[in-house]
């Protein structure tokens, strides 16, 4: 048995001098939620909490997982991190209707789950892969993320200088010359690259429409979010067939993915390690899309801890999957190893010491704290 006896977390924010731009908002900073928990015996575990959105987030996550859900699994036992995640699930749901934010509690539990299975797999001196069941694994398929279309010219090749030979470019910016310049992108592409496209909800079916029917002879990988996540089904089956289409990281639940997974629209299944499901959760969708012949791509916009943790979740979903990489600056992304040290010829370099590789916050994300708490059994 093995008791929660200490959690901690820490909202980080890092200035950037310039800001990441998507279809619906802009980030002026970059923040990270990071938790620390630590069992009777004094062993630990890392994860992280979704806290790009709202501007205020962080801070948020920070008091919500100190304030509600804390005192739901201090003393517990977690050495089934599976049957905790979805015991918390049950147990918070009324908490989370309430108030009308379920994402919030959803991504705390996310990175605590993450932290859970970490702390599993370093009393078992294993990998999270390993503890996950699969054998060991050195290094994942990955691609560069988070590529500006008014940027691509310059930002393509500075990614494929780290080592990459996948690149994912946003569009759905109102410029209706953006299917031109995807073209424009394209041919630019060296021989056995890769392009997909992130659209982050932007269009109405009919935009999505005529944008895809314009790149649709291109040999495009995927193009994520075209609409609306909520979409009505109708319109997902309308844009099937033209470009594979990708989603998922603004569904949460297995019968939402599974829901997904047969109305049959999307060929590749994104869901985010840091806002629903952590391990347990993002594990059992990859499974579940590998099964019937798709794509599983953990998405992940973050600091170095979540990215460590979709790393190792790759790594044990197996398939055809990459792991995203965004390759905007973030000083809390690689303050816990640069992207040049760990991507190699299209690949992402696991770390292979126990758990998912980090064993504490290096002194540059402390000097980023905002907000803090720590709460004992």
């Amino acid at each position: 048995m093995t008791r929660l006896n200490r959690l901690q977390a820490w909202a980080c924010r890092s200035p950037i001098s310039t800001p990441v731009e998507t279809s619906f908002g802009r980030m002026r900073d970059r923040p990270a939620v990071f938790v620390r928990i630590e069992d009777d015996e004094g062993g630990f575990g890392w994860g992280e909490i979704f806290a790009n959105w709202p501007a205020a987030g962080a801070e948020h996550r920070v008091n919500l997982l100190a304030e509600d859900i804390a005192p739901l699994l201090l003393g517990q036992d977690i050495s089934a991190p599976d049957r905790i995640f979805h015991s918390l699930e049950r147990k918070t749901h009324i908490r989370a209707l309430q108030c009308g934010e379920f994402g919030p509690f959803r991504q705390v539990l996310a990175g605590l789950d993450q932290a859970m299975w970490d702390l599993k797999a370093r009393r078992a001196g294993e990998t999270v892969h390993q503890t996950l069941g699969s054998t060991r694994v050195t290094k994942v398929p990955a691609y560069a993320s988070g590529i500006h279309i008014s940027a691509a010219a310059k930002m393509i090749p500075q990614a494929r200088d780290l080592g990459f030979c996948s690149f994912k470019v946003k569009v759905g910016f109102g410029d209706e010359d953006e299917a031109t310049i995807i073209r424009d992108i394209h041919s630019g592409l060296s021989a056995g690259e890769m392009l997909m496209l992130d659209a982050n909800q932007a269009w109405d079916v009919a935009q999505a429409e005529a944008f895809l029917n314009k790149v649709a002879d291109l040999p495009i990988s995927w193009i994520e979010e075209p609409i609306r996540a909520d979409s009505e089904e109708r319109d997902w089956l309308r844009l099937a067939g033209k470009v594979p289409l990708a989603g998922g990281e603004n569904i949460a639940g297995i019968d939402a993915f599974d829901a997904a997974l047969n109305l049959g629209a999307l060929d590749v299944y994104q869901p985010d390690i840091a806002k629903w499901g952590g391990f347990t959760g993002c594990l059992a969708v990859a499974g579940h899309a590998i099964a019937r012949g798709h794509s599983y791509c953990p998405h992940f916009l973050g600091g170095g801890i979540g990215l460590a943790a979709s790393a190792q979740l790759l790594a044990a979903a197996g398939g055809p999957g990459l792991l995203e990489v965004d390759v905007n600056p973030n000083p809390l992304r690689d303050a816990f190893g640069s992207i040049g040290t760990r991507v190699q010829d299209g690949f992402w370099l696991l770390d292979q010491a126990a758990g998912i590789g980090l064993t504490g916050l290096p002194e540059e994300v402390r000097a980023c704290i905002t907000h803090q708490c720590e709460r004992t059994h």
